[in-house]
């Protein structure tokens, strides 16, 4: 086996999930391996959605004429019809798109203003630390879909196009999570900016951003893969929230779920059961994949996990 791909299974193995699936066993690994075939399902369904759904998210009619409304499963629509005369398949296979494209834009916002904010103001202390601490600590009580309601009203008036909409939602998602990653990164930068590694570097003359960078940012950011999966599932259903509350985006601009349940709401009384269970359990299940991703993460990053494998391999 050459150097190369010696090294390229080593960077393999140490990729968060992947590392923590070669570490896992029993009920962890079965955890695990349940939240990311879940969670792959729904990536799958969202990358193909152009060709998995069999119509488009605000069709109401084809060749054949205008869809009925409200109508019951069948061949033509296997889970029936909304209120609106869309297909209940194709919004929920749409919304997939919609939401984990919130979910990628909130996080990847949330992890690079919440660790810069953290690893400054825990490297660097003084005034700034503490200003940035006091903003951390006011925003962060607040009730998550309030303050998502709040931001969405004021960035986009409470309901805008696709792309505005998807920004907005993720902003206001972003808001409520920056504290959680500048809270766990402020506190290991002010634990890593003591330890001797980072005072041998500063006494070989390295400057402040190379130590912040490439030494205590290295070494901060072992957590954030189990924030990063729990806080994605808790986006899932504050975006849900806003759509439900009717704060989200518009329905004619892209598909979303807790809009679809929000329009189900009156059909229940009727016993129109498929334009809401079908939307829901899309919630529920992408909301559980991701938690069982975040919780077994959580569980085999317990060290006592780890002496337990080891005991039971020795045994």
């Amino acid at each position: 086996m050459s150097v190369a791909t010696v090294r390229k299974s080593s960077l393999l193995s140490r990729l968060p999930v992947v590392s923590h699936l070669r570490q896992s066993v029993g009920v962890q690994r079965g955890m695990l391996i349940a939240g990311i075939v879940i969670s792959l399902v729904f990536i799958i369904a969202a990358l193909f959605a152009p060709l998995i759904a069999p119509y488009g998210f605000a069709q109401t009619r084809d060749e054949n004429g205008i869809f009925g409304k409200q109508l019951p499963p069948s061949p033509e629509h296997l889970w029936g019809t909304t209120v609106g005369g869309f297909d209940v398949l194709s919004r929920v296979i749409w919304g997939t798109q919609t939401a984990l494209s919130v979910v990628i834009v909130a996080v990847v916002l949330s992890i690079f203003a919440g660790v810069a904010l953290g690893l400054i103001s825990g490297y660097l202390g003084g005034w700034l630390d503490r200003v940035l601490v006091v903003i951390a600590d006011a925003i962060y009580p607040f009730p998550t879909l309030l303050l998502a309601i709040v931001m969405s009203i004021v960035i986009s008036g409470g309901r805008s196009s696709l792309w505005s909409g998807i920004l907005s939602a993720a902003i206001s998602i972003t808001v409520v999570f920056i504290p959680q990653y500048f809270r766990v990164v402020r506190a290991e930068a002010v634990r890593l900016k003591a330890e001797a590694f980072v005072e041998s570097a500063r006494v070989v003359g390295s400057s402040t951003a190379r130590i912040m960078f490439k030494h205590v940012l290295r070494n901060s950011t072992r957590t954030l893969p189990l924030i990063l999966t729990l806080n994605a599932s808790e986006a899932i259903l504050t975006l849900a929230g806003l759509g439900f509350l009717g704060f989200g985006i518009a329905p004619t601009s892209a598909a979303e779920w807790g809009y679809d349940l929000n329009r189900a709401l009156s059909d229940t009384a009727s016993g129109i059961w498929w334009t809401g269970v079908y939307p829901g359990a899309a919630i529920v299940l992408l909301v559980l994949g991701l938690t069982l991703v975040g919780e077994s993460i959580n569980d085999i990053s317990d060290p006592k996990l780890r002496t337990r494998k080891r005991l039971r391999k020795a045994a």
